[in-house]
């Protein structure tokens, strides 16, 4: 068998075997094309027409990629050994390609025995060149700094593929945001793109994220921003080829060079201007209630009622204060609306279903999960269900989960794919993630109101008070076709920002407030709940990645933020990263610790204090740790009014200090210390072994909360540190109003 997919899986960091590099051909590259084949097949033969004469070309063999990627073990461990495949692949690349050329080919192979055996059908594709466009192609709005005639157009003499041009940036201007990035504050002298992705681990190395924004500040001149209007992708060269230049290629599709093809934000004033500016165009977070400021807590391995309210007891017993467990093993994981273990009669048609229709086993995992709601309550706990925007269909559903397969597809409620002869059939996940699973196009109001209402019961009957809304990043391909008839080019994107919109939605038909927890996003996500930095490990690079990433964010308008402190995954975080990082997420707007599954074997590798400090033969790090987590008690207040003040005047609890100074030279040194709220600079530890810490202080007068000693700003303070105390200052107006926070 012979399988050439020209457009691949739509893995945007990827060339897989069986696809067609460039998808469309560019004059000046070569163009690679490969086949992914069966295992007795043993040469390969391309035949290739520009439309006036065929040519054959001999294929090499290659090894195989898949679409997927290595992963280290954890949750994505299954999905590693599947990536090695009984297969094998041929690819040529071609070097003699003319724009605005009509190209066919087809490719032939088989065993040596009947090398023509086998063959594709014919292919056809436009090449396209890059040539000069006028400015009015592009439409940049006068605060961004078009540079004039830097235009320049991918087009294949039918449409228009690509847009390039140029932003000026003038010396000593600094440029961050970018939605959430995890490998610096300061993106000139770099290449970057906006695409939503799970880059699991290491995203501070790969430079990828979950939550990317074509939107960034330009900070240190004369202040400005900039936002290209686009869900599509769009690639960023941040004057690392020219160094007083910012080049932008955004993908567009247009018939025409006569008119606009691409618009460009541009907002002029200081940092916070230009985001309020931002916010008001593309939507403004919403105030969430005080109790998303406490201390959130869960593992995978809490997959019983039993353990959960065992690990609650053992908050309580300790003295660590919890605010609300996020529950991720609670369901069958084949509806992801039903408790484990359940027994109930399945809803032929799909339907929502009612806590009446449930009932629960003594024995089963969990005998009452209303009761289990109802007592945390009452223990002043909010419980929070994880989901995935996917019905799985491996391995092969039975019950209820096939139910909700069949009316998916009669609802007409699902996401659709086109295939290479342009046939639309249900898109199958392509991801390493649950694969080949139906995906609902929550993009669409009837379809995410038809996948949210079977939900609902969990939020009116049993009180959950929201929904770790994980896993957004799963539409792959350009080829999707979503309900409103856009196609993945322009709506992949988008996807999660309305999955977390749609669980918002249904939270607030039941008269609760809009909690989601998600961790893909893009533009528009400011409005939509709460967010983490996604998947990492527990080491000291992850640590300062992961604040990185909440800079970033917060720069780009994401309000409600935190990540797995210490890491959620691999060995358990050594005693110092884990109180390190726990003391520095006292001060960022979500506090939250998770740890992955690890299949119940001992150790455990919870990231609760009570298992660091076992693991770590360290008793110290439960003391530490519950004075760490009772100053967050104490910031509460803090942190609710400032998140008002926040949401009221468009900018951000969380703020680099660019944000206050953006003239101040001197704290771009370091980058990782930030303002929370209007009085308070953090200034974390982030260097393994470090006894003292020196923290770079803008101008104004300030108390360092710890000591309550006055020290003046516009130079630096050296101070030991102990690990339970991330360096904090306050400013001195505002000190005999927050000394009572810091002193317990």
């Amino acid at each position: 068998m012979l399988r050439h997919r020209p457009l691949g899986s739509g893995h945007p960091y990827s060339v897989d075997t069986e696809q067609r590099h460039p998808a469309v051909p560019v004059q000046g590259e070569s163009l690679r094309l490969g086949v992914r084949a069966t295992s007795e097949v043993d040469e390969v033969t391309l035949i290739w027409d520009d439309g006036e004469t065929t040519a054959e070309h001999p294929l090499e063999r290659v090894q195989q990629q898949s679409r997927g990627q290595a992963v280290d073990g954890g949750h994505l461990a299954s999905a590693q050994a599947k990536l090695a495949r009984t297969s094998t692949g041929f690819a040529i690349e071609l070097s003699t390609i003319a724009a605005g050329t009509a190209y066919r080919y087809r490719l032939l192979g088989g065993p040596q025995e009947s090398p023509r055996s086998q063959s594709t059908r014919w292919f056809s594709v436009r090449a396209a060149g890059w040539q000069s466009a006028p400015d009015s192609l592009v439409v940049v709005d006068a605060a961004a700094g078009f540079v004039a005639n830097s235009v320049s157009l991918l087009a294949d003499g039918e449409r228009i593929a690509r847009v390039r041009f140029a932003l000026a940036l003038a010396p000593g201007e600094h440029v961050s945001g970018f939605g959430e990035r995890f490998d610096a504050l300061d993106h000139r002298g770099t290449s970057l793109d906006s695409v939503v992705f799970e880059q699991y681990k290491s995203q501070g190395s790969e430079r990828k994220t979950y939550l990317p924004m074509p939107f960034a500040h330009v900070v240190g001149g004369r202040g400005w921003g900039f936002h290209v209007r686009t869900s599509r992708r769009v690639w960023f060269d941040v004057a690392e080829s020219d160094s007083e230049l910012l080049w932008i290629e955004a993908e567009v599709d247009s018939l025409s060079a006569d008119a606009e093809v691409l618009s460009v934000g541009g907002y002029d004033g200081s940092p916070a201007r230009v985001l309020n500016q931002f916010l008001a165009e593309v939507g403004r977070p919403e105030v969430l209630p005080s109790w998303v400021h406490r201390l959130w807590a869960s593992g995978n391995e809490w997959n019983t009622q039993s353990e959960v309210m065992r690990q609650m007891d053992a908050h309580r017993e300790h003295g660590i204060p919890v605010g609300c467990v996020v529950i991720e093993a609670w369901s069958d994981e084949s509806t992801f609306t039903v408790w484990r273990d359940a027994q109930y009669a399945p809803s032929p048609d799909g339907a929502p279903q009612e806590l009446s229709e449930f009932s629960f086993p003594a024995e089963g995992a969990w005998p009452d999960p209303k009761g289990m709601i109802d007592e945390l309550h009452d223990r002043d706990v909010r419980v929070l269900l994880w989901q995935i925007p996917l019905i799985k269909m491996r391995p092969h559903p039975l019950g209820q989960a096939r139910f909700d397969a069949d009316a998916a597809v009669a609802e007409k409620v699902l996401i659709q794919d086109e295939d290479p002869r342009g046939v639309l059939k249900p898109y199958r996940n392509r991801g390493w993630w649950f694969p080949l699973s139906l995906m609902p196009d929550l993009t669409d109001d009837r379809s995410a109101r038809w996948w949210t209402e079977k939900r609902r019961y969990l939020v009116e009957e049993m009180g959950v008070d929201g929904f770790k809304t994980d896993g957004g990043e799963h539409a792959w391909g350009s080829e999707l076709h979503y309900r409103d008839g856009r196609r993945g080019d322009e709506k992949n994107n988008t996807f999660p920002v309305h999955y977390a919109r749609a669980y918002g939605d249904l939270l607030r038909r039941a008269g609760k407030a809009p909690v989601t927890f998600s961790r893909a996003g893009y533009t528009g996500s400011q409005a939509h709940g709460a967010f983490w930095a996604g998947d990492e490990n527990s080491t000291w690079d992850a640590f300062r990645w992961s604040l990185f990433a909440g800079l970033n964010a917060s720069a780009s308008g994401i309000l409600y933020w935190g990540w797995d402190l210490a890491g959620f995954s691999g060995d358990v975080p050594t005693a110092e990263l884990y109180v390190r990082s726990l003391a520095a997420a006292a001060f960022v707007p979500i506090m939250q610790y998770h740890s992955e599954f690890n299949h119940h074997r001992s150790p455990s590798r919870d990231r609760t204090p009570w298992n660091i400090a076992e693991q770590s033969a360290d008793p110290a790090v439960l003391t530490m740790s519950r004075t760490i987590v009772e100053l967050r008690e104490r910031l509460v207040p803090y942190l609710t009014a400032e998140s008002e003040w926040a949401v009221a005047n468009g900018t951000n609890v969380m703020r680099p200090l660019f944000f206050d100074w953006p003239d101040d030279e001197r704290l771009w040194n370091q980058p990782l210390q930030w303002m929370l709220g209007r009085d308070i600079l953090v200034s974390p530890v982030t260097v393994e072994g470090a006894l003292e810490h020196t923290t770079t202080l803008p101008h104004g007068d300030w108390v360092h909360a710890f000591s309550g000693d006055r020290v003046s700003g516009g130079d630096s303070d050296t101070r030991a540190v102990p690990w339970d105390q991330v360096p904090v200052y306050v400013r001195a107006d505002a000190w005999q109003r927050l000394a009572p926070t810091f002193v317990s």
